[in-house]
């Protein structure tokens, strides 16, 4: 089982970057990261090369999660079905994470899944830490570990 995170930006030393890390060193198997850096230019522009550079970067074969607002929104329970589905596949599994100007149509339609984390719009860089910790809580769910408390919010 391999997970990956293809993310647009780089982190170094962000209090992001931190929530990112304590929550992906508990997790087995834990986020090999990648780090695409942010194009410049039109947001049209930018999309299409951040795009380009997170499919370059994805290997072959992957299973695509893409982080999108107009993915699917599961609860913490579904998504723990949806990982154990998707380890079962066999191949590397790549969450994208996309910039400030979001992913570019040709990384959401090489996605296998849409992803959302809720209606609201999150910082990108934000994004990281609270995949990480979705999918640690998902873990957890699947090993019957008490630190997801179902029922409660």
């Amino acid at each position: 089982m391999v997970l990956r995170l293809i993310a647009v930006g780089r982190l170094r030393g962000a209090p992001e970057a931190a929530l990112f890390d304590r929550y992906n060193a508990r997790m087995r198997p834990k986020f090999a990261l990648t780090e695409i850096v942010e194009a410049r230019g039109a947001p049209a522009e930018v999309k299409r090369r951040e795009g380009a550079a997170l499919l370059a970067a994805l290997p072959r074969p992957a299973f695509v999660v893409a982080l999108d607002a107009g993915g699917a929104v599961p609860n913490s329970e579904e998504l723990a079905r949806l990982l154990e589905r998707w380890f079962g596949v066999g191949r590397t599994i790549c969450f994208l994470v996309g910039g400030a100007e979001g992913l570019d149509a040709t990384v959401l339609a090489r996605a296998d899944y849409v992803l959302s984390l809720g209606r609201l719009t999150w910082p990108h860089f934000l994004v990281r830490g609270m995949l990480a910790e979705q999918v640690y809580r998902a873990q957890t769910i699947a090993a019957g570990h008490p630190y997801h408390r179902a029922g409660r919010p």
